[in-house]
């Protein structure tokens, strides 16, 4: 996902203490990210892992991502193509985990407003989410070189964007 705002996304709505385990099943942890974004959620949300689409979004309660510090939490979400997730608060392993990843966290106070199946617009740069209504609501600033790190895909892309002779064999 482009920092920019662009499209309309579509709202998957979840409760608070959204855990790693949850993200990416333990019995799963020995296959790859493919196998482990099948099992995404499914303790939660049984049919997340089939129905989410590309561009979709999570909405959460607080605590998103506590739990162990597994990589593969975040790698679910962004190998389902969830373009973002929006929470009040986020455990901090997962939250650096997701941008070193590519994957767009937004800190919003009135996350919990927002609801299931609804069309929001996200403008990371700007630190706001406009909800179908036009309501408007705010997010916690995010610094450049994070918003800079999604646009080039993650921490890998961006840094085999900046030296390419040192990340090529």
């Amino acid at each position: 996902m482009t920092t920019a705002p662009r499209t309309r996304h579509r709202v998957w709505r979840f409760g608070p203490d959204i855990d790693t385990d949850a993200l990416a099943p333990g019995h799963w942890m020995q296959h790859g990210a493919e196998v482990i974004a099948r099992h995404c959620l499914e303790t939660v949300r049984p049919e997340f892992p089939a129905a989410v689409q590309p561009g979709d979004v999570v909405v959460a309660g607080a605590n998103f991502g506590i739990g162990s510090s597994r990589e593969q939490a975040a790698a679910a979400l962004r190998h389902l193509g969830v373009a973002a997730v929006v929470a009040p608060s986020f455990a901090g392993l997962f939250f650096r985990n997701a941008f070193n990843l590519g994957l767009l966290l937004l800190t919003c106070a009135e996350a919990e407003s927002i609801v299931e199946g609804e069309q929001i617009l996200i403008d990371a740069r700007a630190g706001r989410i406009v909800r179908a209504s036009g309501q408007t609501l705010a997010a916690d600033p995010i610094p450049a070189f994070l918003l800079d790190m999604i646009d080039a895909g993650g921490l890998l892309p961006q840094l085999q964007q900046r030296f390419p002779s040192r990340t090529t064999p």
